[in-house]
């Protein structure tokens, strides 16, 4: 579904990303983990069209994405999460969710008066699905209250409902385990693995071992803006050049 060749990008003579080949097959939850530095948000970042890559090609269902916008990529059925959330704090959380939708009618203001039977029955869909989506990432009870109240936690499960009015082909998770109290934790990795029984999948950098352990296979190894190796979890716990990695050895 997504497929990395030679991508690299840099900062001034950083090379942040060092010539990235990989691929994430459909329906996989992929693991991406490595220390602090390792250049795995900037991999994420230039995948999602924050970062335009220096070199290399990315590749999205078989059609070139390197270069377009985030809004273009985020249109070709790949959505993100971020380490930190940033929900419109002062909208509730059922506004977060009716902000997502693509293609509104109601955007273009000569459809207030020309088409607003339209409007009303798209509005209604869109009202609809945030509904049922707020309801499966379990947070009906804080719909109509301001996205500044969430905890932590609860601001990772809204930046996945939002993400998810769009039905994505394929989500990029950040960290999605920082921050998160352990009953949180546990009803995002459930929401997940839900996901990816329907089809969906997932890309996710994170630190909790544990968790990625329990929901990665394959598991991809960065360090030092390149890729260290990739296998299974239980490959990839006990080779010798993560362990390097991780300790700070890697030559």
């Amino acid at each position: 579904m997504l497929e990395l060749e030679n991508v690299v990008r840099t900062f001034g003579a950083l090379r942040a990303v060092d010539g990235v080949s990989l691929h994430v097959g459909k329906a996989s939850i992929t693991g991406l983990i490595g220390p602090n530095g390792a250049g795995k948000t900037t991999l994420f970042n230039t995948i999602a069209g924050s970062h335009k890559p220096d070199a290399g090609a990315i590749r999205l269902n078989d059609a070139r994405i390197d270069g377009l916008r985030p809004d273009q990529v985020f249109h070709r059925g790949l959505g993100r999460t971020f380490q930190i959330p940033r929900p419109l704090g002062t909208l509730t959380v059922l506004e977060n969710m009716l902000l997502v939708p693509v293609d509104q009618s109601g955007e273009k203001f000569w459809n207030t008066w020309l088409r607003r039977g339209r409007i009303r029955v798209q509005d209604a869909t869109n009202l609809e699905k945030a509904r049922e989506v707020i309801d499966f990432v379990g947070l009906s009870h804080l719909a109509d209250e301001p996205a500044r109240v969430l905890s932590g936690g609860q601001q990772k499960l809204l930046e996945l409902a939002r993400i998810l009015m769009v039905d994505p082909s394929i989500i990029l998770l950040d960290e999605p385990a920082a921050g998160v109290n352990p009953v949180l934790l546990e009803s995002l990795v459930e929401r997940i693995q839900t996901l990816h029984r329907r089809g969906v999948t997932f890309l996710l950098i994170e630190h909790n071992m544990d968790m990625v352990m329990q929901l990665c296979n394959p598991v991809i190894v960065m360090a030092q803006g390149r890729l260290v190796m990739q296998g299974t979890p239980d490959a990839v716990r006990t080779d010798s050049r993560v362990i390097d990695a991780y300790l700070g050895d890697q030559p």
